[in-house]
């Protein structure tokens, strides 16, 4: 018999991917860095219990290319500081990527804030422009010229904060309580940039980062980098709690709700 392919895979299979996908060599990508101090009581709203704002109310823009072999992608976020069990890290609120299958891992698994967009990152020269947009709106722009290279920073492991959950079937909050993930990176950097130049941001009814206004510009940066990473789940948090902030992972809340019409199934 042919094999079927929505059947069941045999153990040895499975064993394959998983060792497959442990193996992987490092993947450099090209990415441009804009680090901004904003608002702090506009940090501290975005922030869902329990994360804490940090002393000083960053917001980072991060916009790259990676050199996946045949499979370019453009990889985005925007993440502000913030703080739990005394872990200083940064909970990105949108993370735009080109390809569907880079949405899958991270938004399944880790819980991350990922949606379909588009992603830009030119240079011409030393002439540098990124761009973040989704629904034609560019959201987050950032424009410079490289100023001078800068000395390579030594390996860093870097936390990003993630809520993980499933929306109740009867719309009701969650199917069971949410959980809190840590995301642990090695970064290793092979070449690093300074950029004079600024960040602008339009408003979008889909992604209002310009709710972060620039108040002082900390520093832009270009750079090539791999890392990898690990996630683990640090605790369940109140479903209550974190309720009012589930719209950030959509476009429309309501659309969690959505379903095949009546009869089309």
């Amino acid at each position: 018999m042919a094999r079927i392919r929505y059947g069941a895979r045999d153990e040895a299979e499975i064993a394959a991917s998983r060792t497959a996908s442990s193996r992987l060599p490092d993947i450099w990508s090209t990415g441009v860095v804009a680090v901004w101090e904003s608002d702090p009581d506009v940090v501290a709203a975005v922030l869902p219990p329990p994360l804490k704002p940090t002393g000083r109310p960053l917001v980072r823009a991060s916009i790259s290319k990676v050199d996946l072999p045949g499979y370019p992608l453009g990889a985005g976020s925007v993440a502000v500081a913030a703080e739990h069990a005394g872990v200083v890290g940064w909970y990105p609120l949108v993370m735009p990527m080109t390809h569907e299958r880079a949405l899958i891992g991270g938004r399944e698994v880790f819980g991350e804030p990922k949606k379909l967009g588009e992603v830009e990152v030119e240079r011409d020269g030393l002439v540098v422009r990124a761009r973040l947009a989704r629904h034609g709106i560019a959201f987050v722009e950032v424009r410079g010229a490289v100023s001078g290279a800068l000395p390579l920073p030594a390996p860093t492991r870097k936390t990003d904060f993630y809520f993980k959950f499933l929306p109740a079937v009867d719309g009701s909050g969650f199917d069971a309580d949410p959980v809190l993930v840590h995301c642990v990176r090695n970064e290793k950097v092979r070449k690093l940039e300074a950029v004079t130049g600024d960040v602008v941001l339009r408003e979008s009814m889909y992604d209002p980062v310009a709710d972060l206004p620039v108040r002082a510009l900390v520093e832009i940066t270009i750079g090539e980098k791999t890392t990898d990473q690990q996630g683990r789940v640090v605790e369940r948090v109140s479903a209550q709690a974190l309720l009012p902030y589930i719209h950030q992972r959509y476009d429309d809340p309501a659309q969690i709700l959505d379903g095949p019409p009546e009869g089309s199934v």
